[in-house]
């Protein structure tokens, strides 16, 4: 029986840590987060990146429509591929990435123009790393005792929440 929302795969898998779910996670540049998905162990981030990217609503201080897309992107290495590169662009998002090594070598054999990468911007996606901390202090999101991943699902967004209102009592506590 396939359940409304559940992966085949329970959102569990093999990778280098063990047999664990992985959380992508969008946040703000004051490490609130916006969206969340869920995959495998050993599925790729960049795979997931479009999909959680999707997911996204900021609402503004003035009416109308929730906007859809971040100004700029900060992620790892892990989401330095083209394909990801082209769809930033394509929804006009900057692409705040460093290229992977085999990028910049393969640039040394085809010369073309390299990716504009903001240092200064980029120091700041240690805001994403303190928020998954941050969720993981709820010991039911470190350990994952659940075995559905609409459940964990669950407690991820239970624990975004409890994270929004500490922000929203204590709003001086946290760098913006």
């Amino acid at each position: 029986m396939v359940r409304l929302g559940e992966p085949p795969d329970h959102a569990l898998g093999r990778s280098r840590g063990g047999f664990t779910t992985k959380l992508h996670l969008v946040t703000d540049g004051a490490g609130l987060p916006l969206a969340v998905a869920l995959s495998a162990g050993q599925a790729h981030e960049s795979r997931y990146a479009t999909r959680v990217l999707d997911a996204v609503r900021i609402v503004g201080r003035r009416p109308g429509r929730p906007r859809r897309r971040p100004a700029a992107l900060t992620g790892d290495k892990g989401y330095s591929y083209p394909a990801i590169r082209a769809w930033l662009r394509q929804h006009g998002i900057q692409a705040v990435i460093p290229e992977r090594a085999d990028q910049v070598r393969q640039r040394a054999h085809w010369p073309g123009r390299k990716p504009h990468f903001d240092r200064a911007a980029y120091r700041r996606r240690g805001a994403i790393e303190c928020t998954v901390g941050a969720l993981k202090e709820a010991r039911a999101v470190a350990t994952r005792y659940e075995k559905l991943a609409i459940h964990y699902l669950a407690l991820v967004q239970i624990s975004m929440i409890r994270l929004l209102v500490r922000r929203l009592e204590h709003p001086l506590s946290h760098k913006a």
